[in-house]
């Protein structure tokens, strides 16, 4: 098979060739910026699930949904040690600009670009340590050219500042007869005075009609982080939950660009693909990148598979699992271990119907295999969480964020 031709493509946030099974998230978001359209009451979406399912892929595809409606739109990733003003300031900012165009009174423009330069300064530090100048990554330069105002988001209080914000935001987009949609990836890793910010906004844009909407994805306890910040978050935003490809869908996402490429797939090929990545879109396009390379002709059978699985699987352990493994400390690879050694055997499932690739262990027992009480391990799991490599979707549980973590974890030496 001519390597160039090779249609699959395993990447972050990489789209791939053929977006199978996600038909029923692309048309609620279409319902939502139609109903939106109308002057029709909605709610933000929230986008949850496990590493390499596609959630950053199915962003950007809604993103592009709005830029297609006119919307204007902008797009963050929240990061765990950096406040969500400027990061929302700049989004907000290039979803203005996209808007300005067809605005017909550029004085409205100003005023708002000048209430987003107050929001986004208001976080520098005027003064940094023993009265030294600040930092130069602590200061914003937004190519803004207006002043910026006073007396509106400009509080210091974050909540009030951002409801502020994004009500005049959603002004200039009613303005247009249009929406503003913002993009929030990895938003488990917003601070929790920003999460509770980001929910009274929303909270309040939805009491107000007002056309802005936020679209979060985050990891399976994204849910959880919103409804410690209000308790009301629950019912404020919808939670679409992006799991695994079923059978059909993941066939689809290998046979139809291959198809393209007046190449097939062999029943029993398919089989041991499936069998072998699970479903999981990333792995999908991974195993489906080796079998093609290594495949001689077409129709690619099982044999390709198997002699292309151990490559695919070389490139998994190094760049999909080895990677986040290596940023564990001793403690923290030694907690994941004991997790691993107590999540259900590959391809055999717990009580619940599921496999190592979303079992949760209780950390009581993990406690117990490794001899120590479990507040002595609350750290260790802490930092795990915090690094994204785990996660607690209920209490006194934790489970991997990384789908076939736990099987490459048992497959490692110690």
């Amino acid at each position: 098979m001519d390597p160039v031709r090779n249609p699959y493509a395993p990447g972050a946030g990489q789209r791939p060739p053929e977006l199978a099974g996600r038909g029923r998230e692309l048309d609620v978001f279409d319902v939502v910026l139609e109903r939106i359209a109308r002057g029709r009451p909605e709610r933000s979406l929230m986008l949850t699930g496990l590493r390499g399912v596609g959630k950053t892929v199915l962003l950007n595809t809604l993103r592009s949904q709005a830029i297609n409606q006119l919307w204007g739109t902008g797009k963050i990733e929240a990061r765990p040690d950096q406040s969500l003003r400027r990061p929302i300031a700049a989004a907000l900012h290039m979803a203005v600009r996209e808007l300005a165009p067809r605005h017909r009174a550029p004085d409205r423009i100003d005023a708002f670009l000048g209430v987003l330069k107050a929001f986004a300064q208001r976080s520098a530090p005027t003064t940094g340590r023993a009265g030294a100048a600040p930092r130069l990554r602590d200061r914003w330069q937004p190519g803004i050219d207006v002043p910026a105002s006073s007396g509106r988001a400009d509080s210091g209080d974050i909540e009030i500042d951002l409801v502020e914000l994004l009500t005049d935001a959603a002004a200039i987009a009613g303005d247009v007869g249009t929406g503003i949609a913002v993009f929030i990836d990895e938003m488990q890793d917003l601070g929790a005075e920003d999460v509770s910010a980001l929910c009274a906004a929303c909270h309040e844009l939805s009491q107000l009609g007002a056309p802005l909407i936020v679209v979060g994805a985050g990891l399976p306890h994204l849910p959880a982080v919103l409804s410690a910040a209000k308790s009301y978050s629950e019912r404020l935003f919808r939670y679409l939950r992006i799991d695994r490809l079923d059978r059909i869908a993941a066939d689809q996402a290998l046979c139809a660009p291959a198809e393209r490429e007046q190449v097939e797939y062999e029943q029993k090929a398919l089989d041991l693909l499936y069998e072998s990545s699970g479903g999981y879109p990333y792995f999908v396009q991974a195993y489906g990148k080796a079998t093609w390379d290594h495949a001689p002709r077409s129709p690619i059978t099982d044999a390709d598979v198997r002699v292309a699985a151990p490559e695919a699987e070389a490139e998994l352990a190094v760049g999909f699992f080895g990677s986040r493994f290596e940023r564990a400390t001793p403690a923290e690879r030694e907690y994941m271990r004991a997790m691993a050694t107590l999540s259900p055997v590959a391809g055999e499932a717990d009580s619940g119907g599921r496999d190592d690739m979303d079992a949760a262990v209780p950390t009581a027992e993990i406690a117990r295999a490794l001899g120590r009480k479990p507040a002595s391990l609350s750290p260790a799991r802490d930092a795990l969480i915090k690094k994204g490599l785990i996660y607690s979707g209920e209490r006194g549980t934790v489970a991997f964020t990384v789908p076939h973590f736990g099987r490459y974890l048992r497959t490692q030496p110690t």
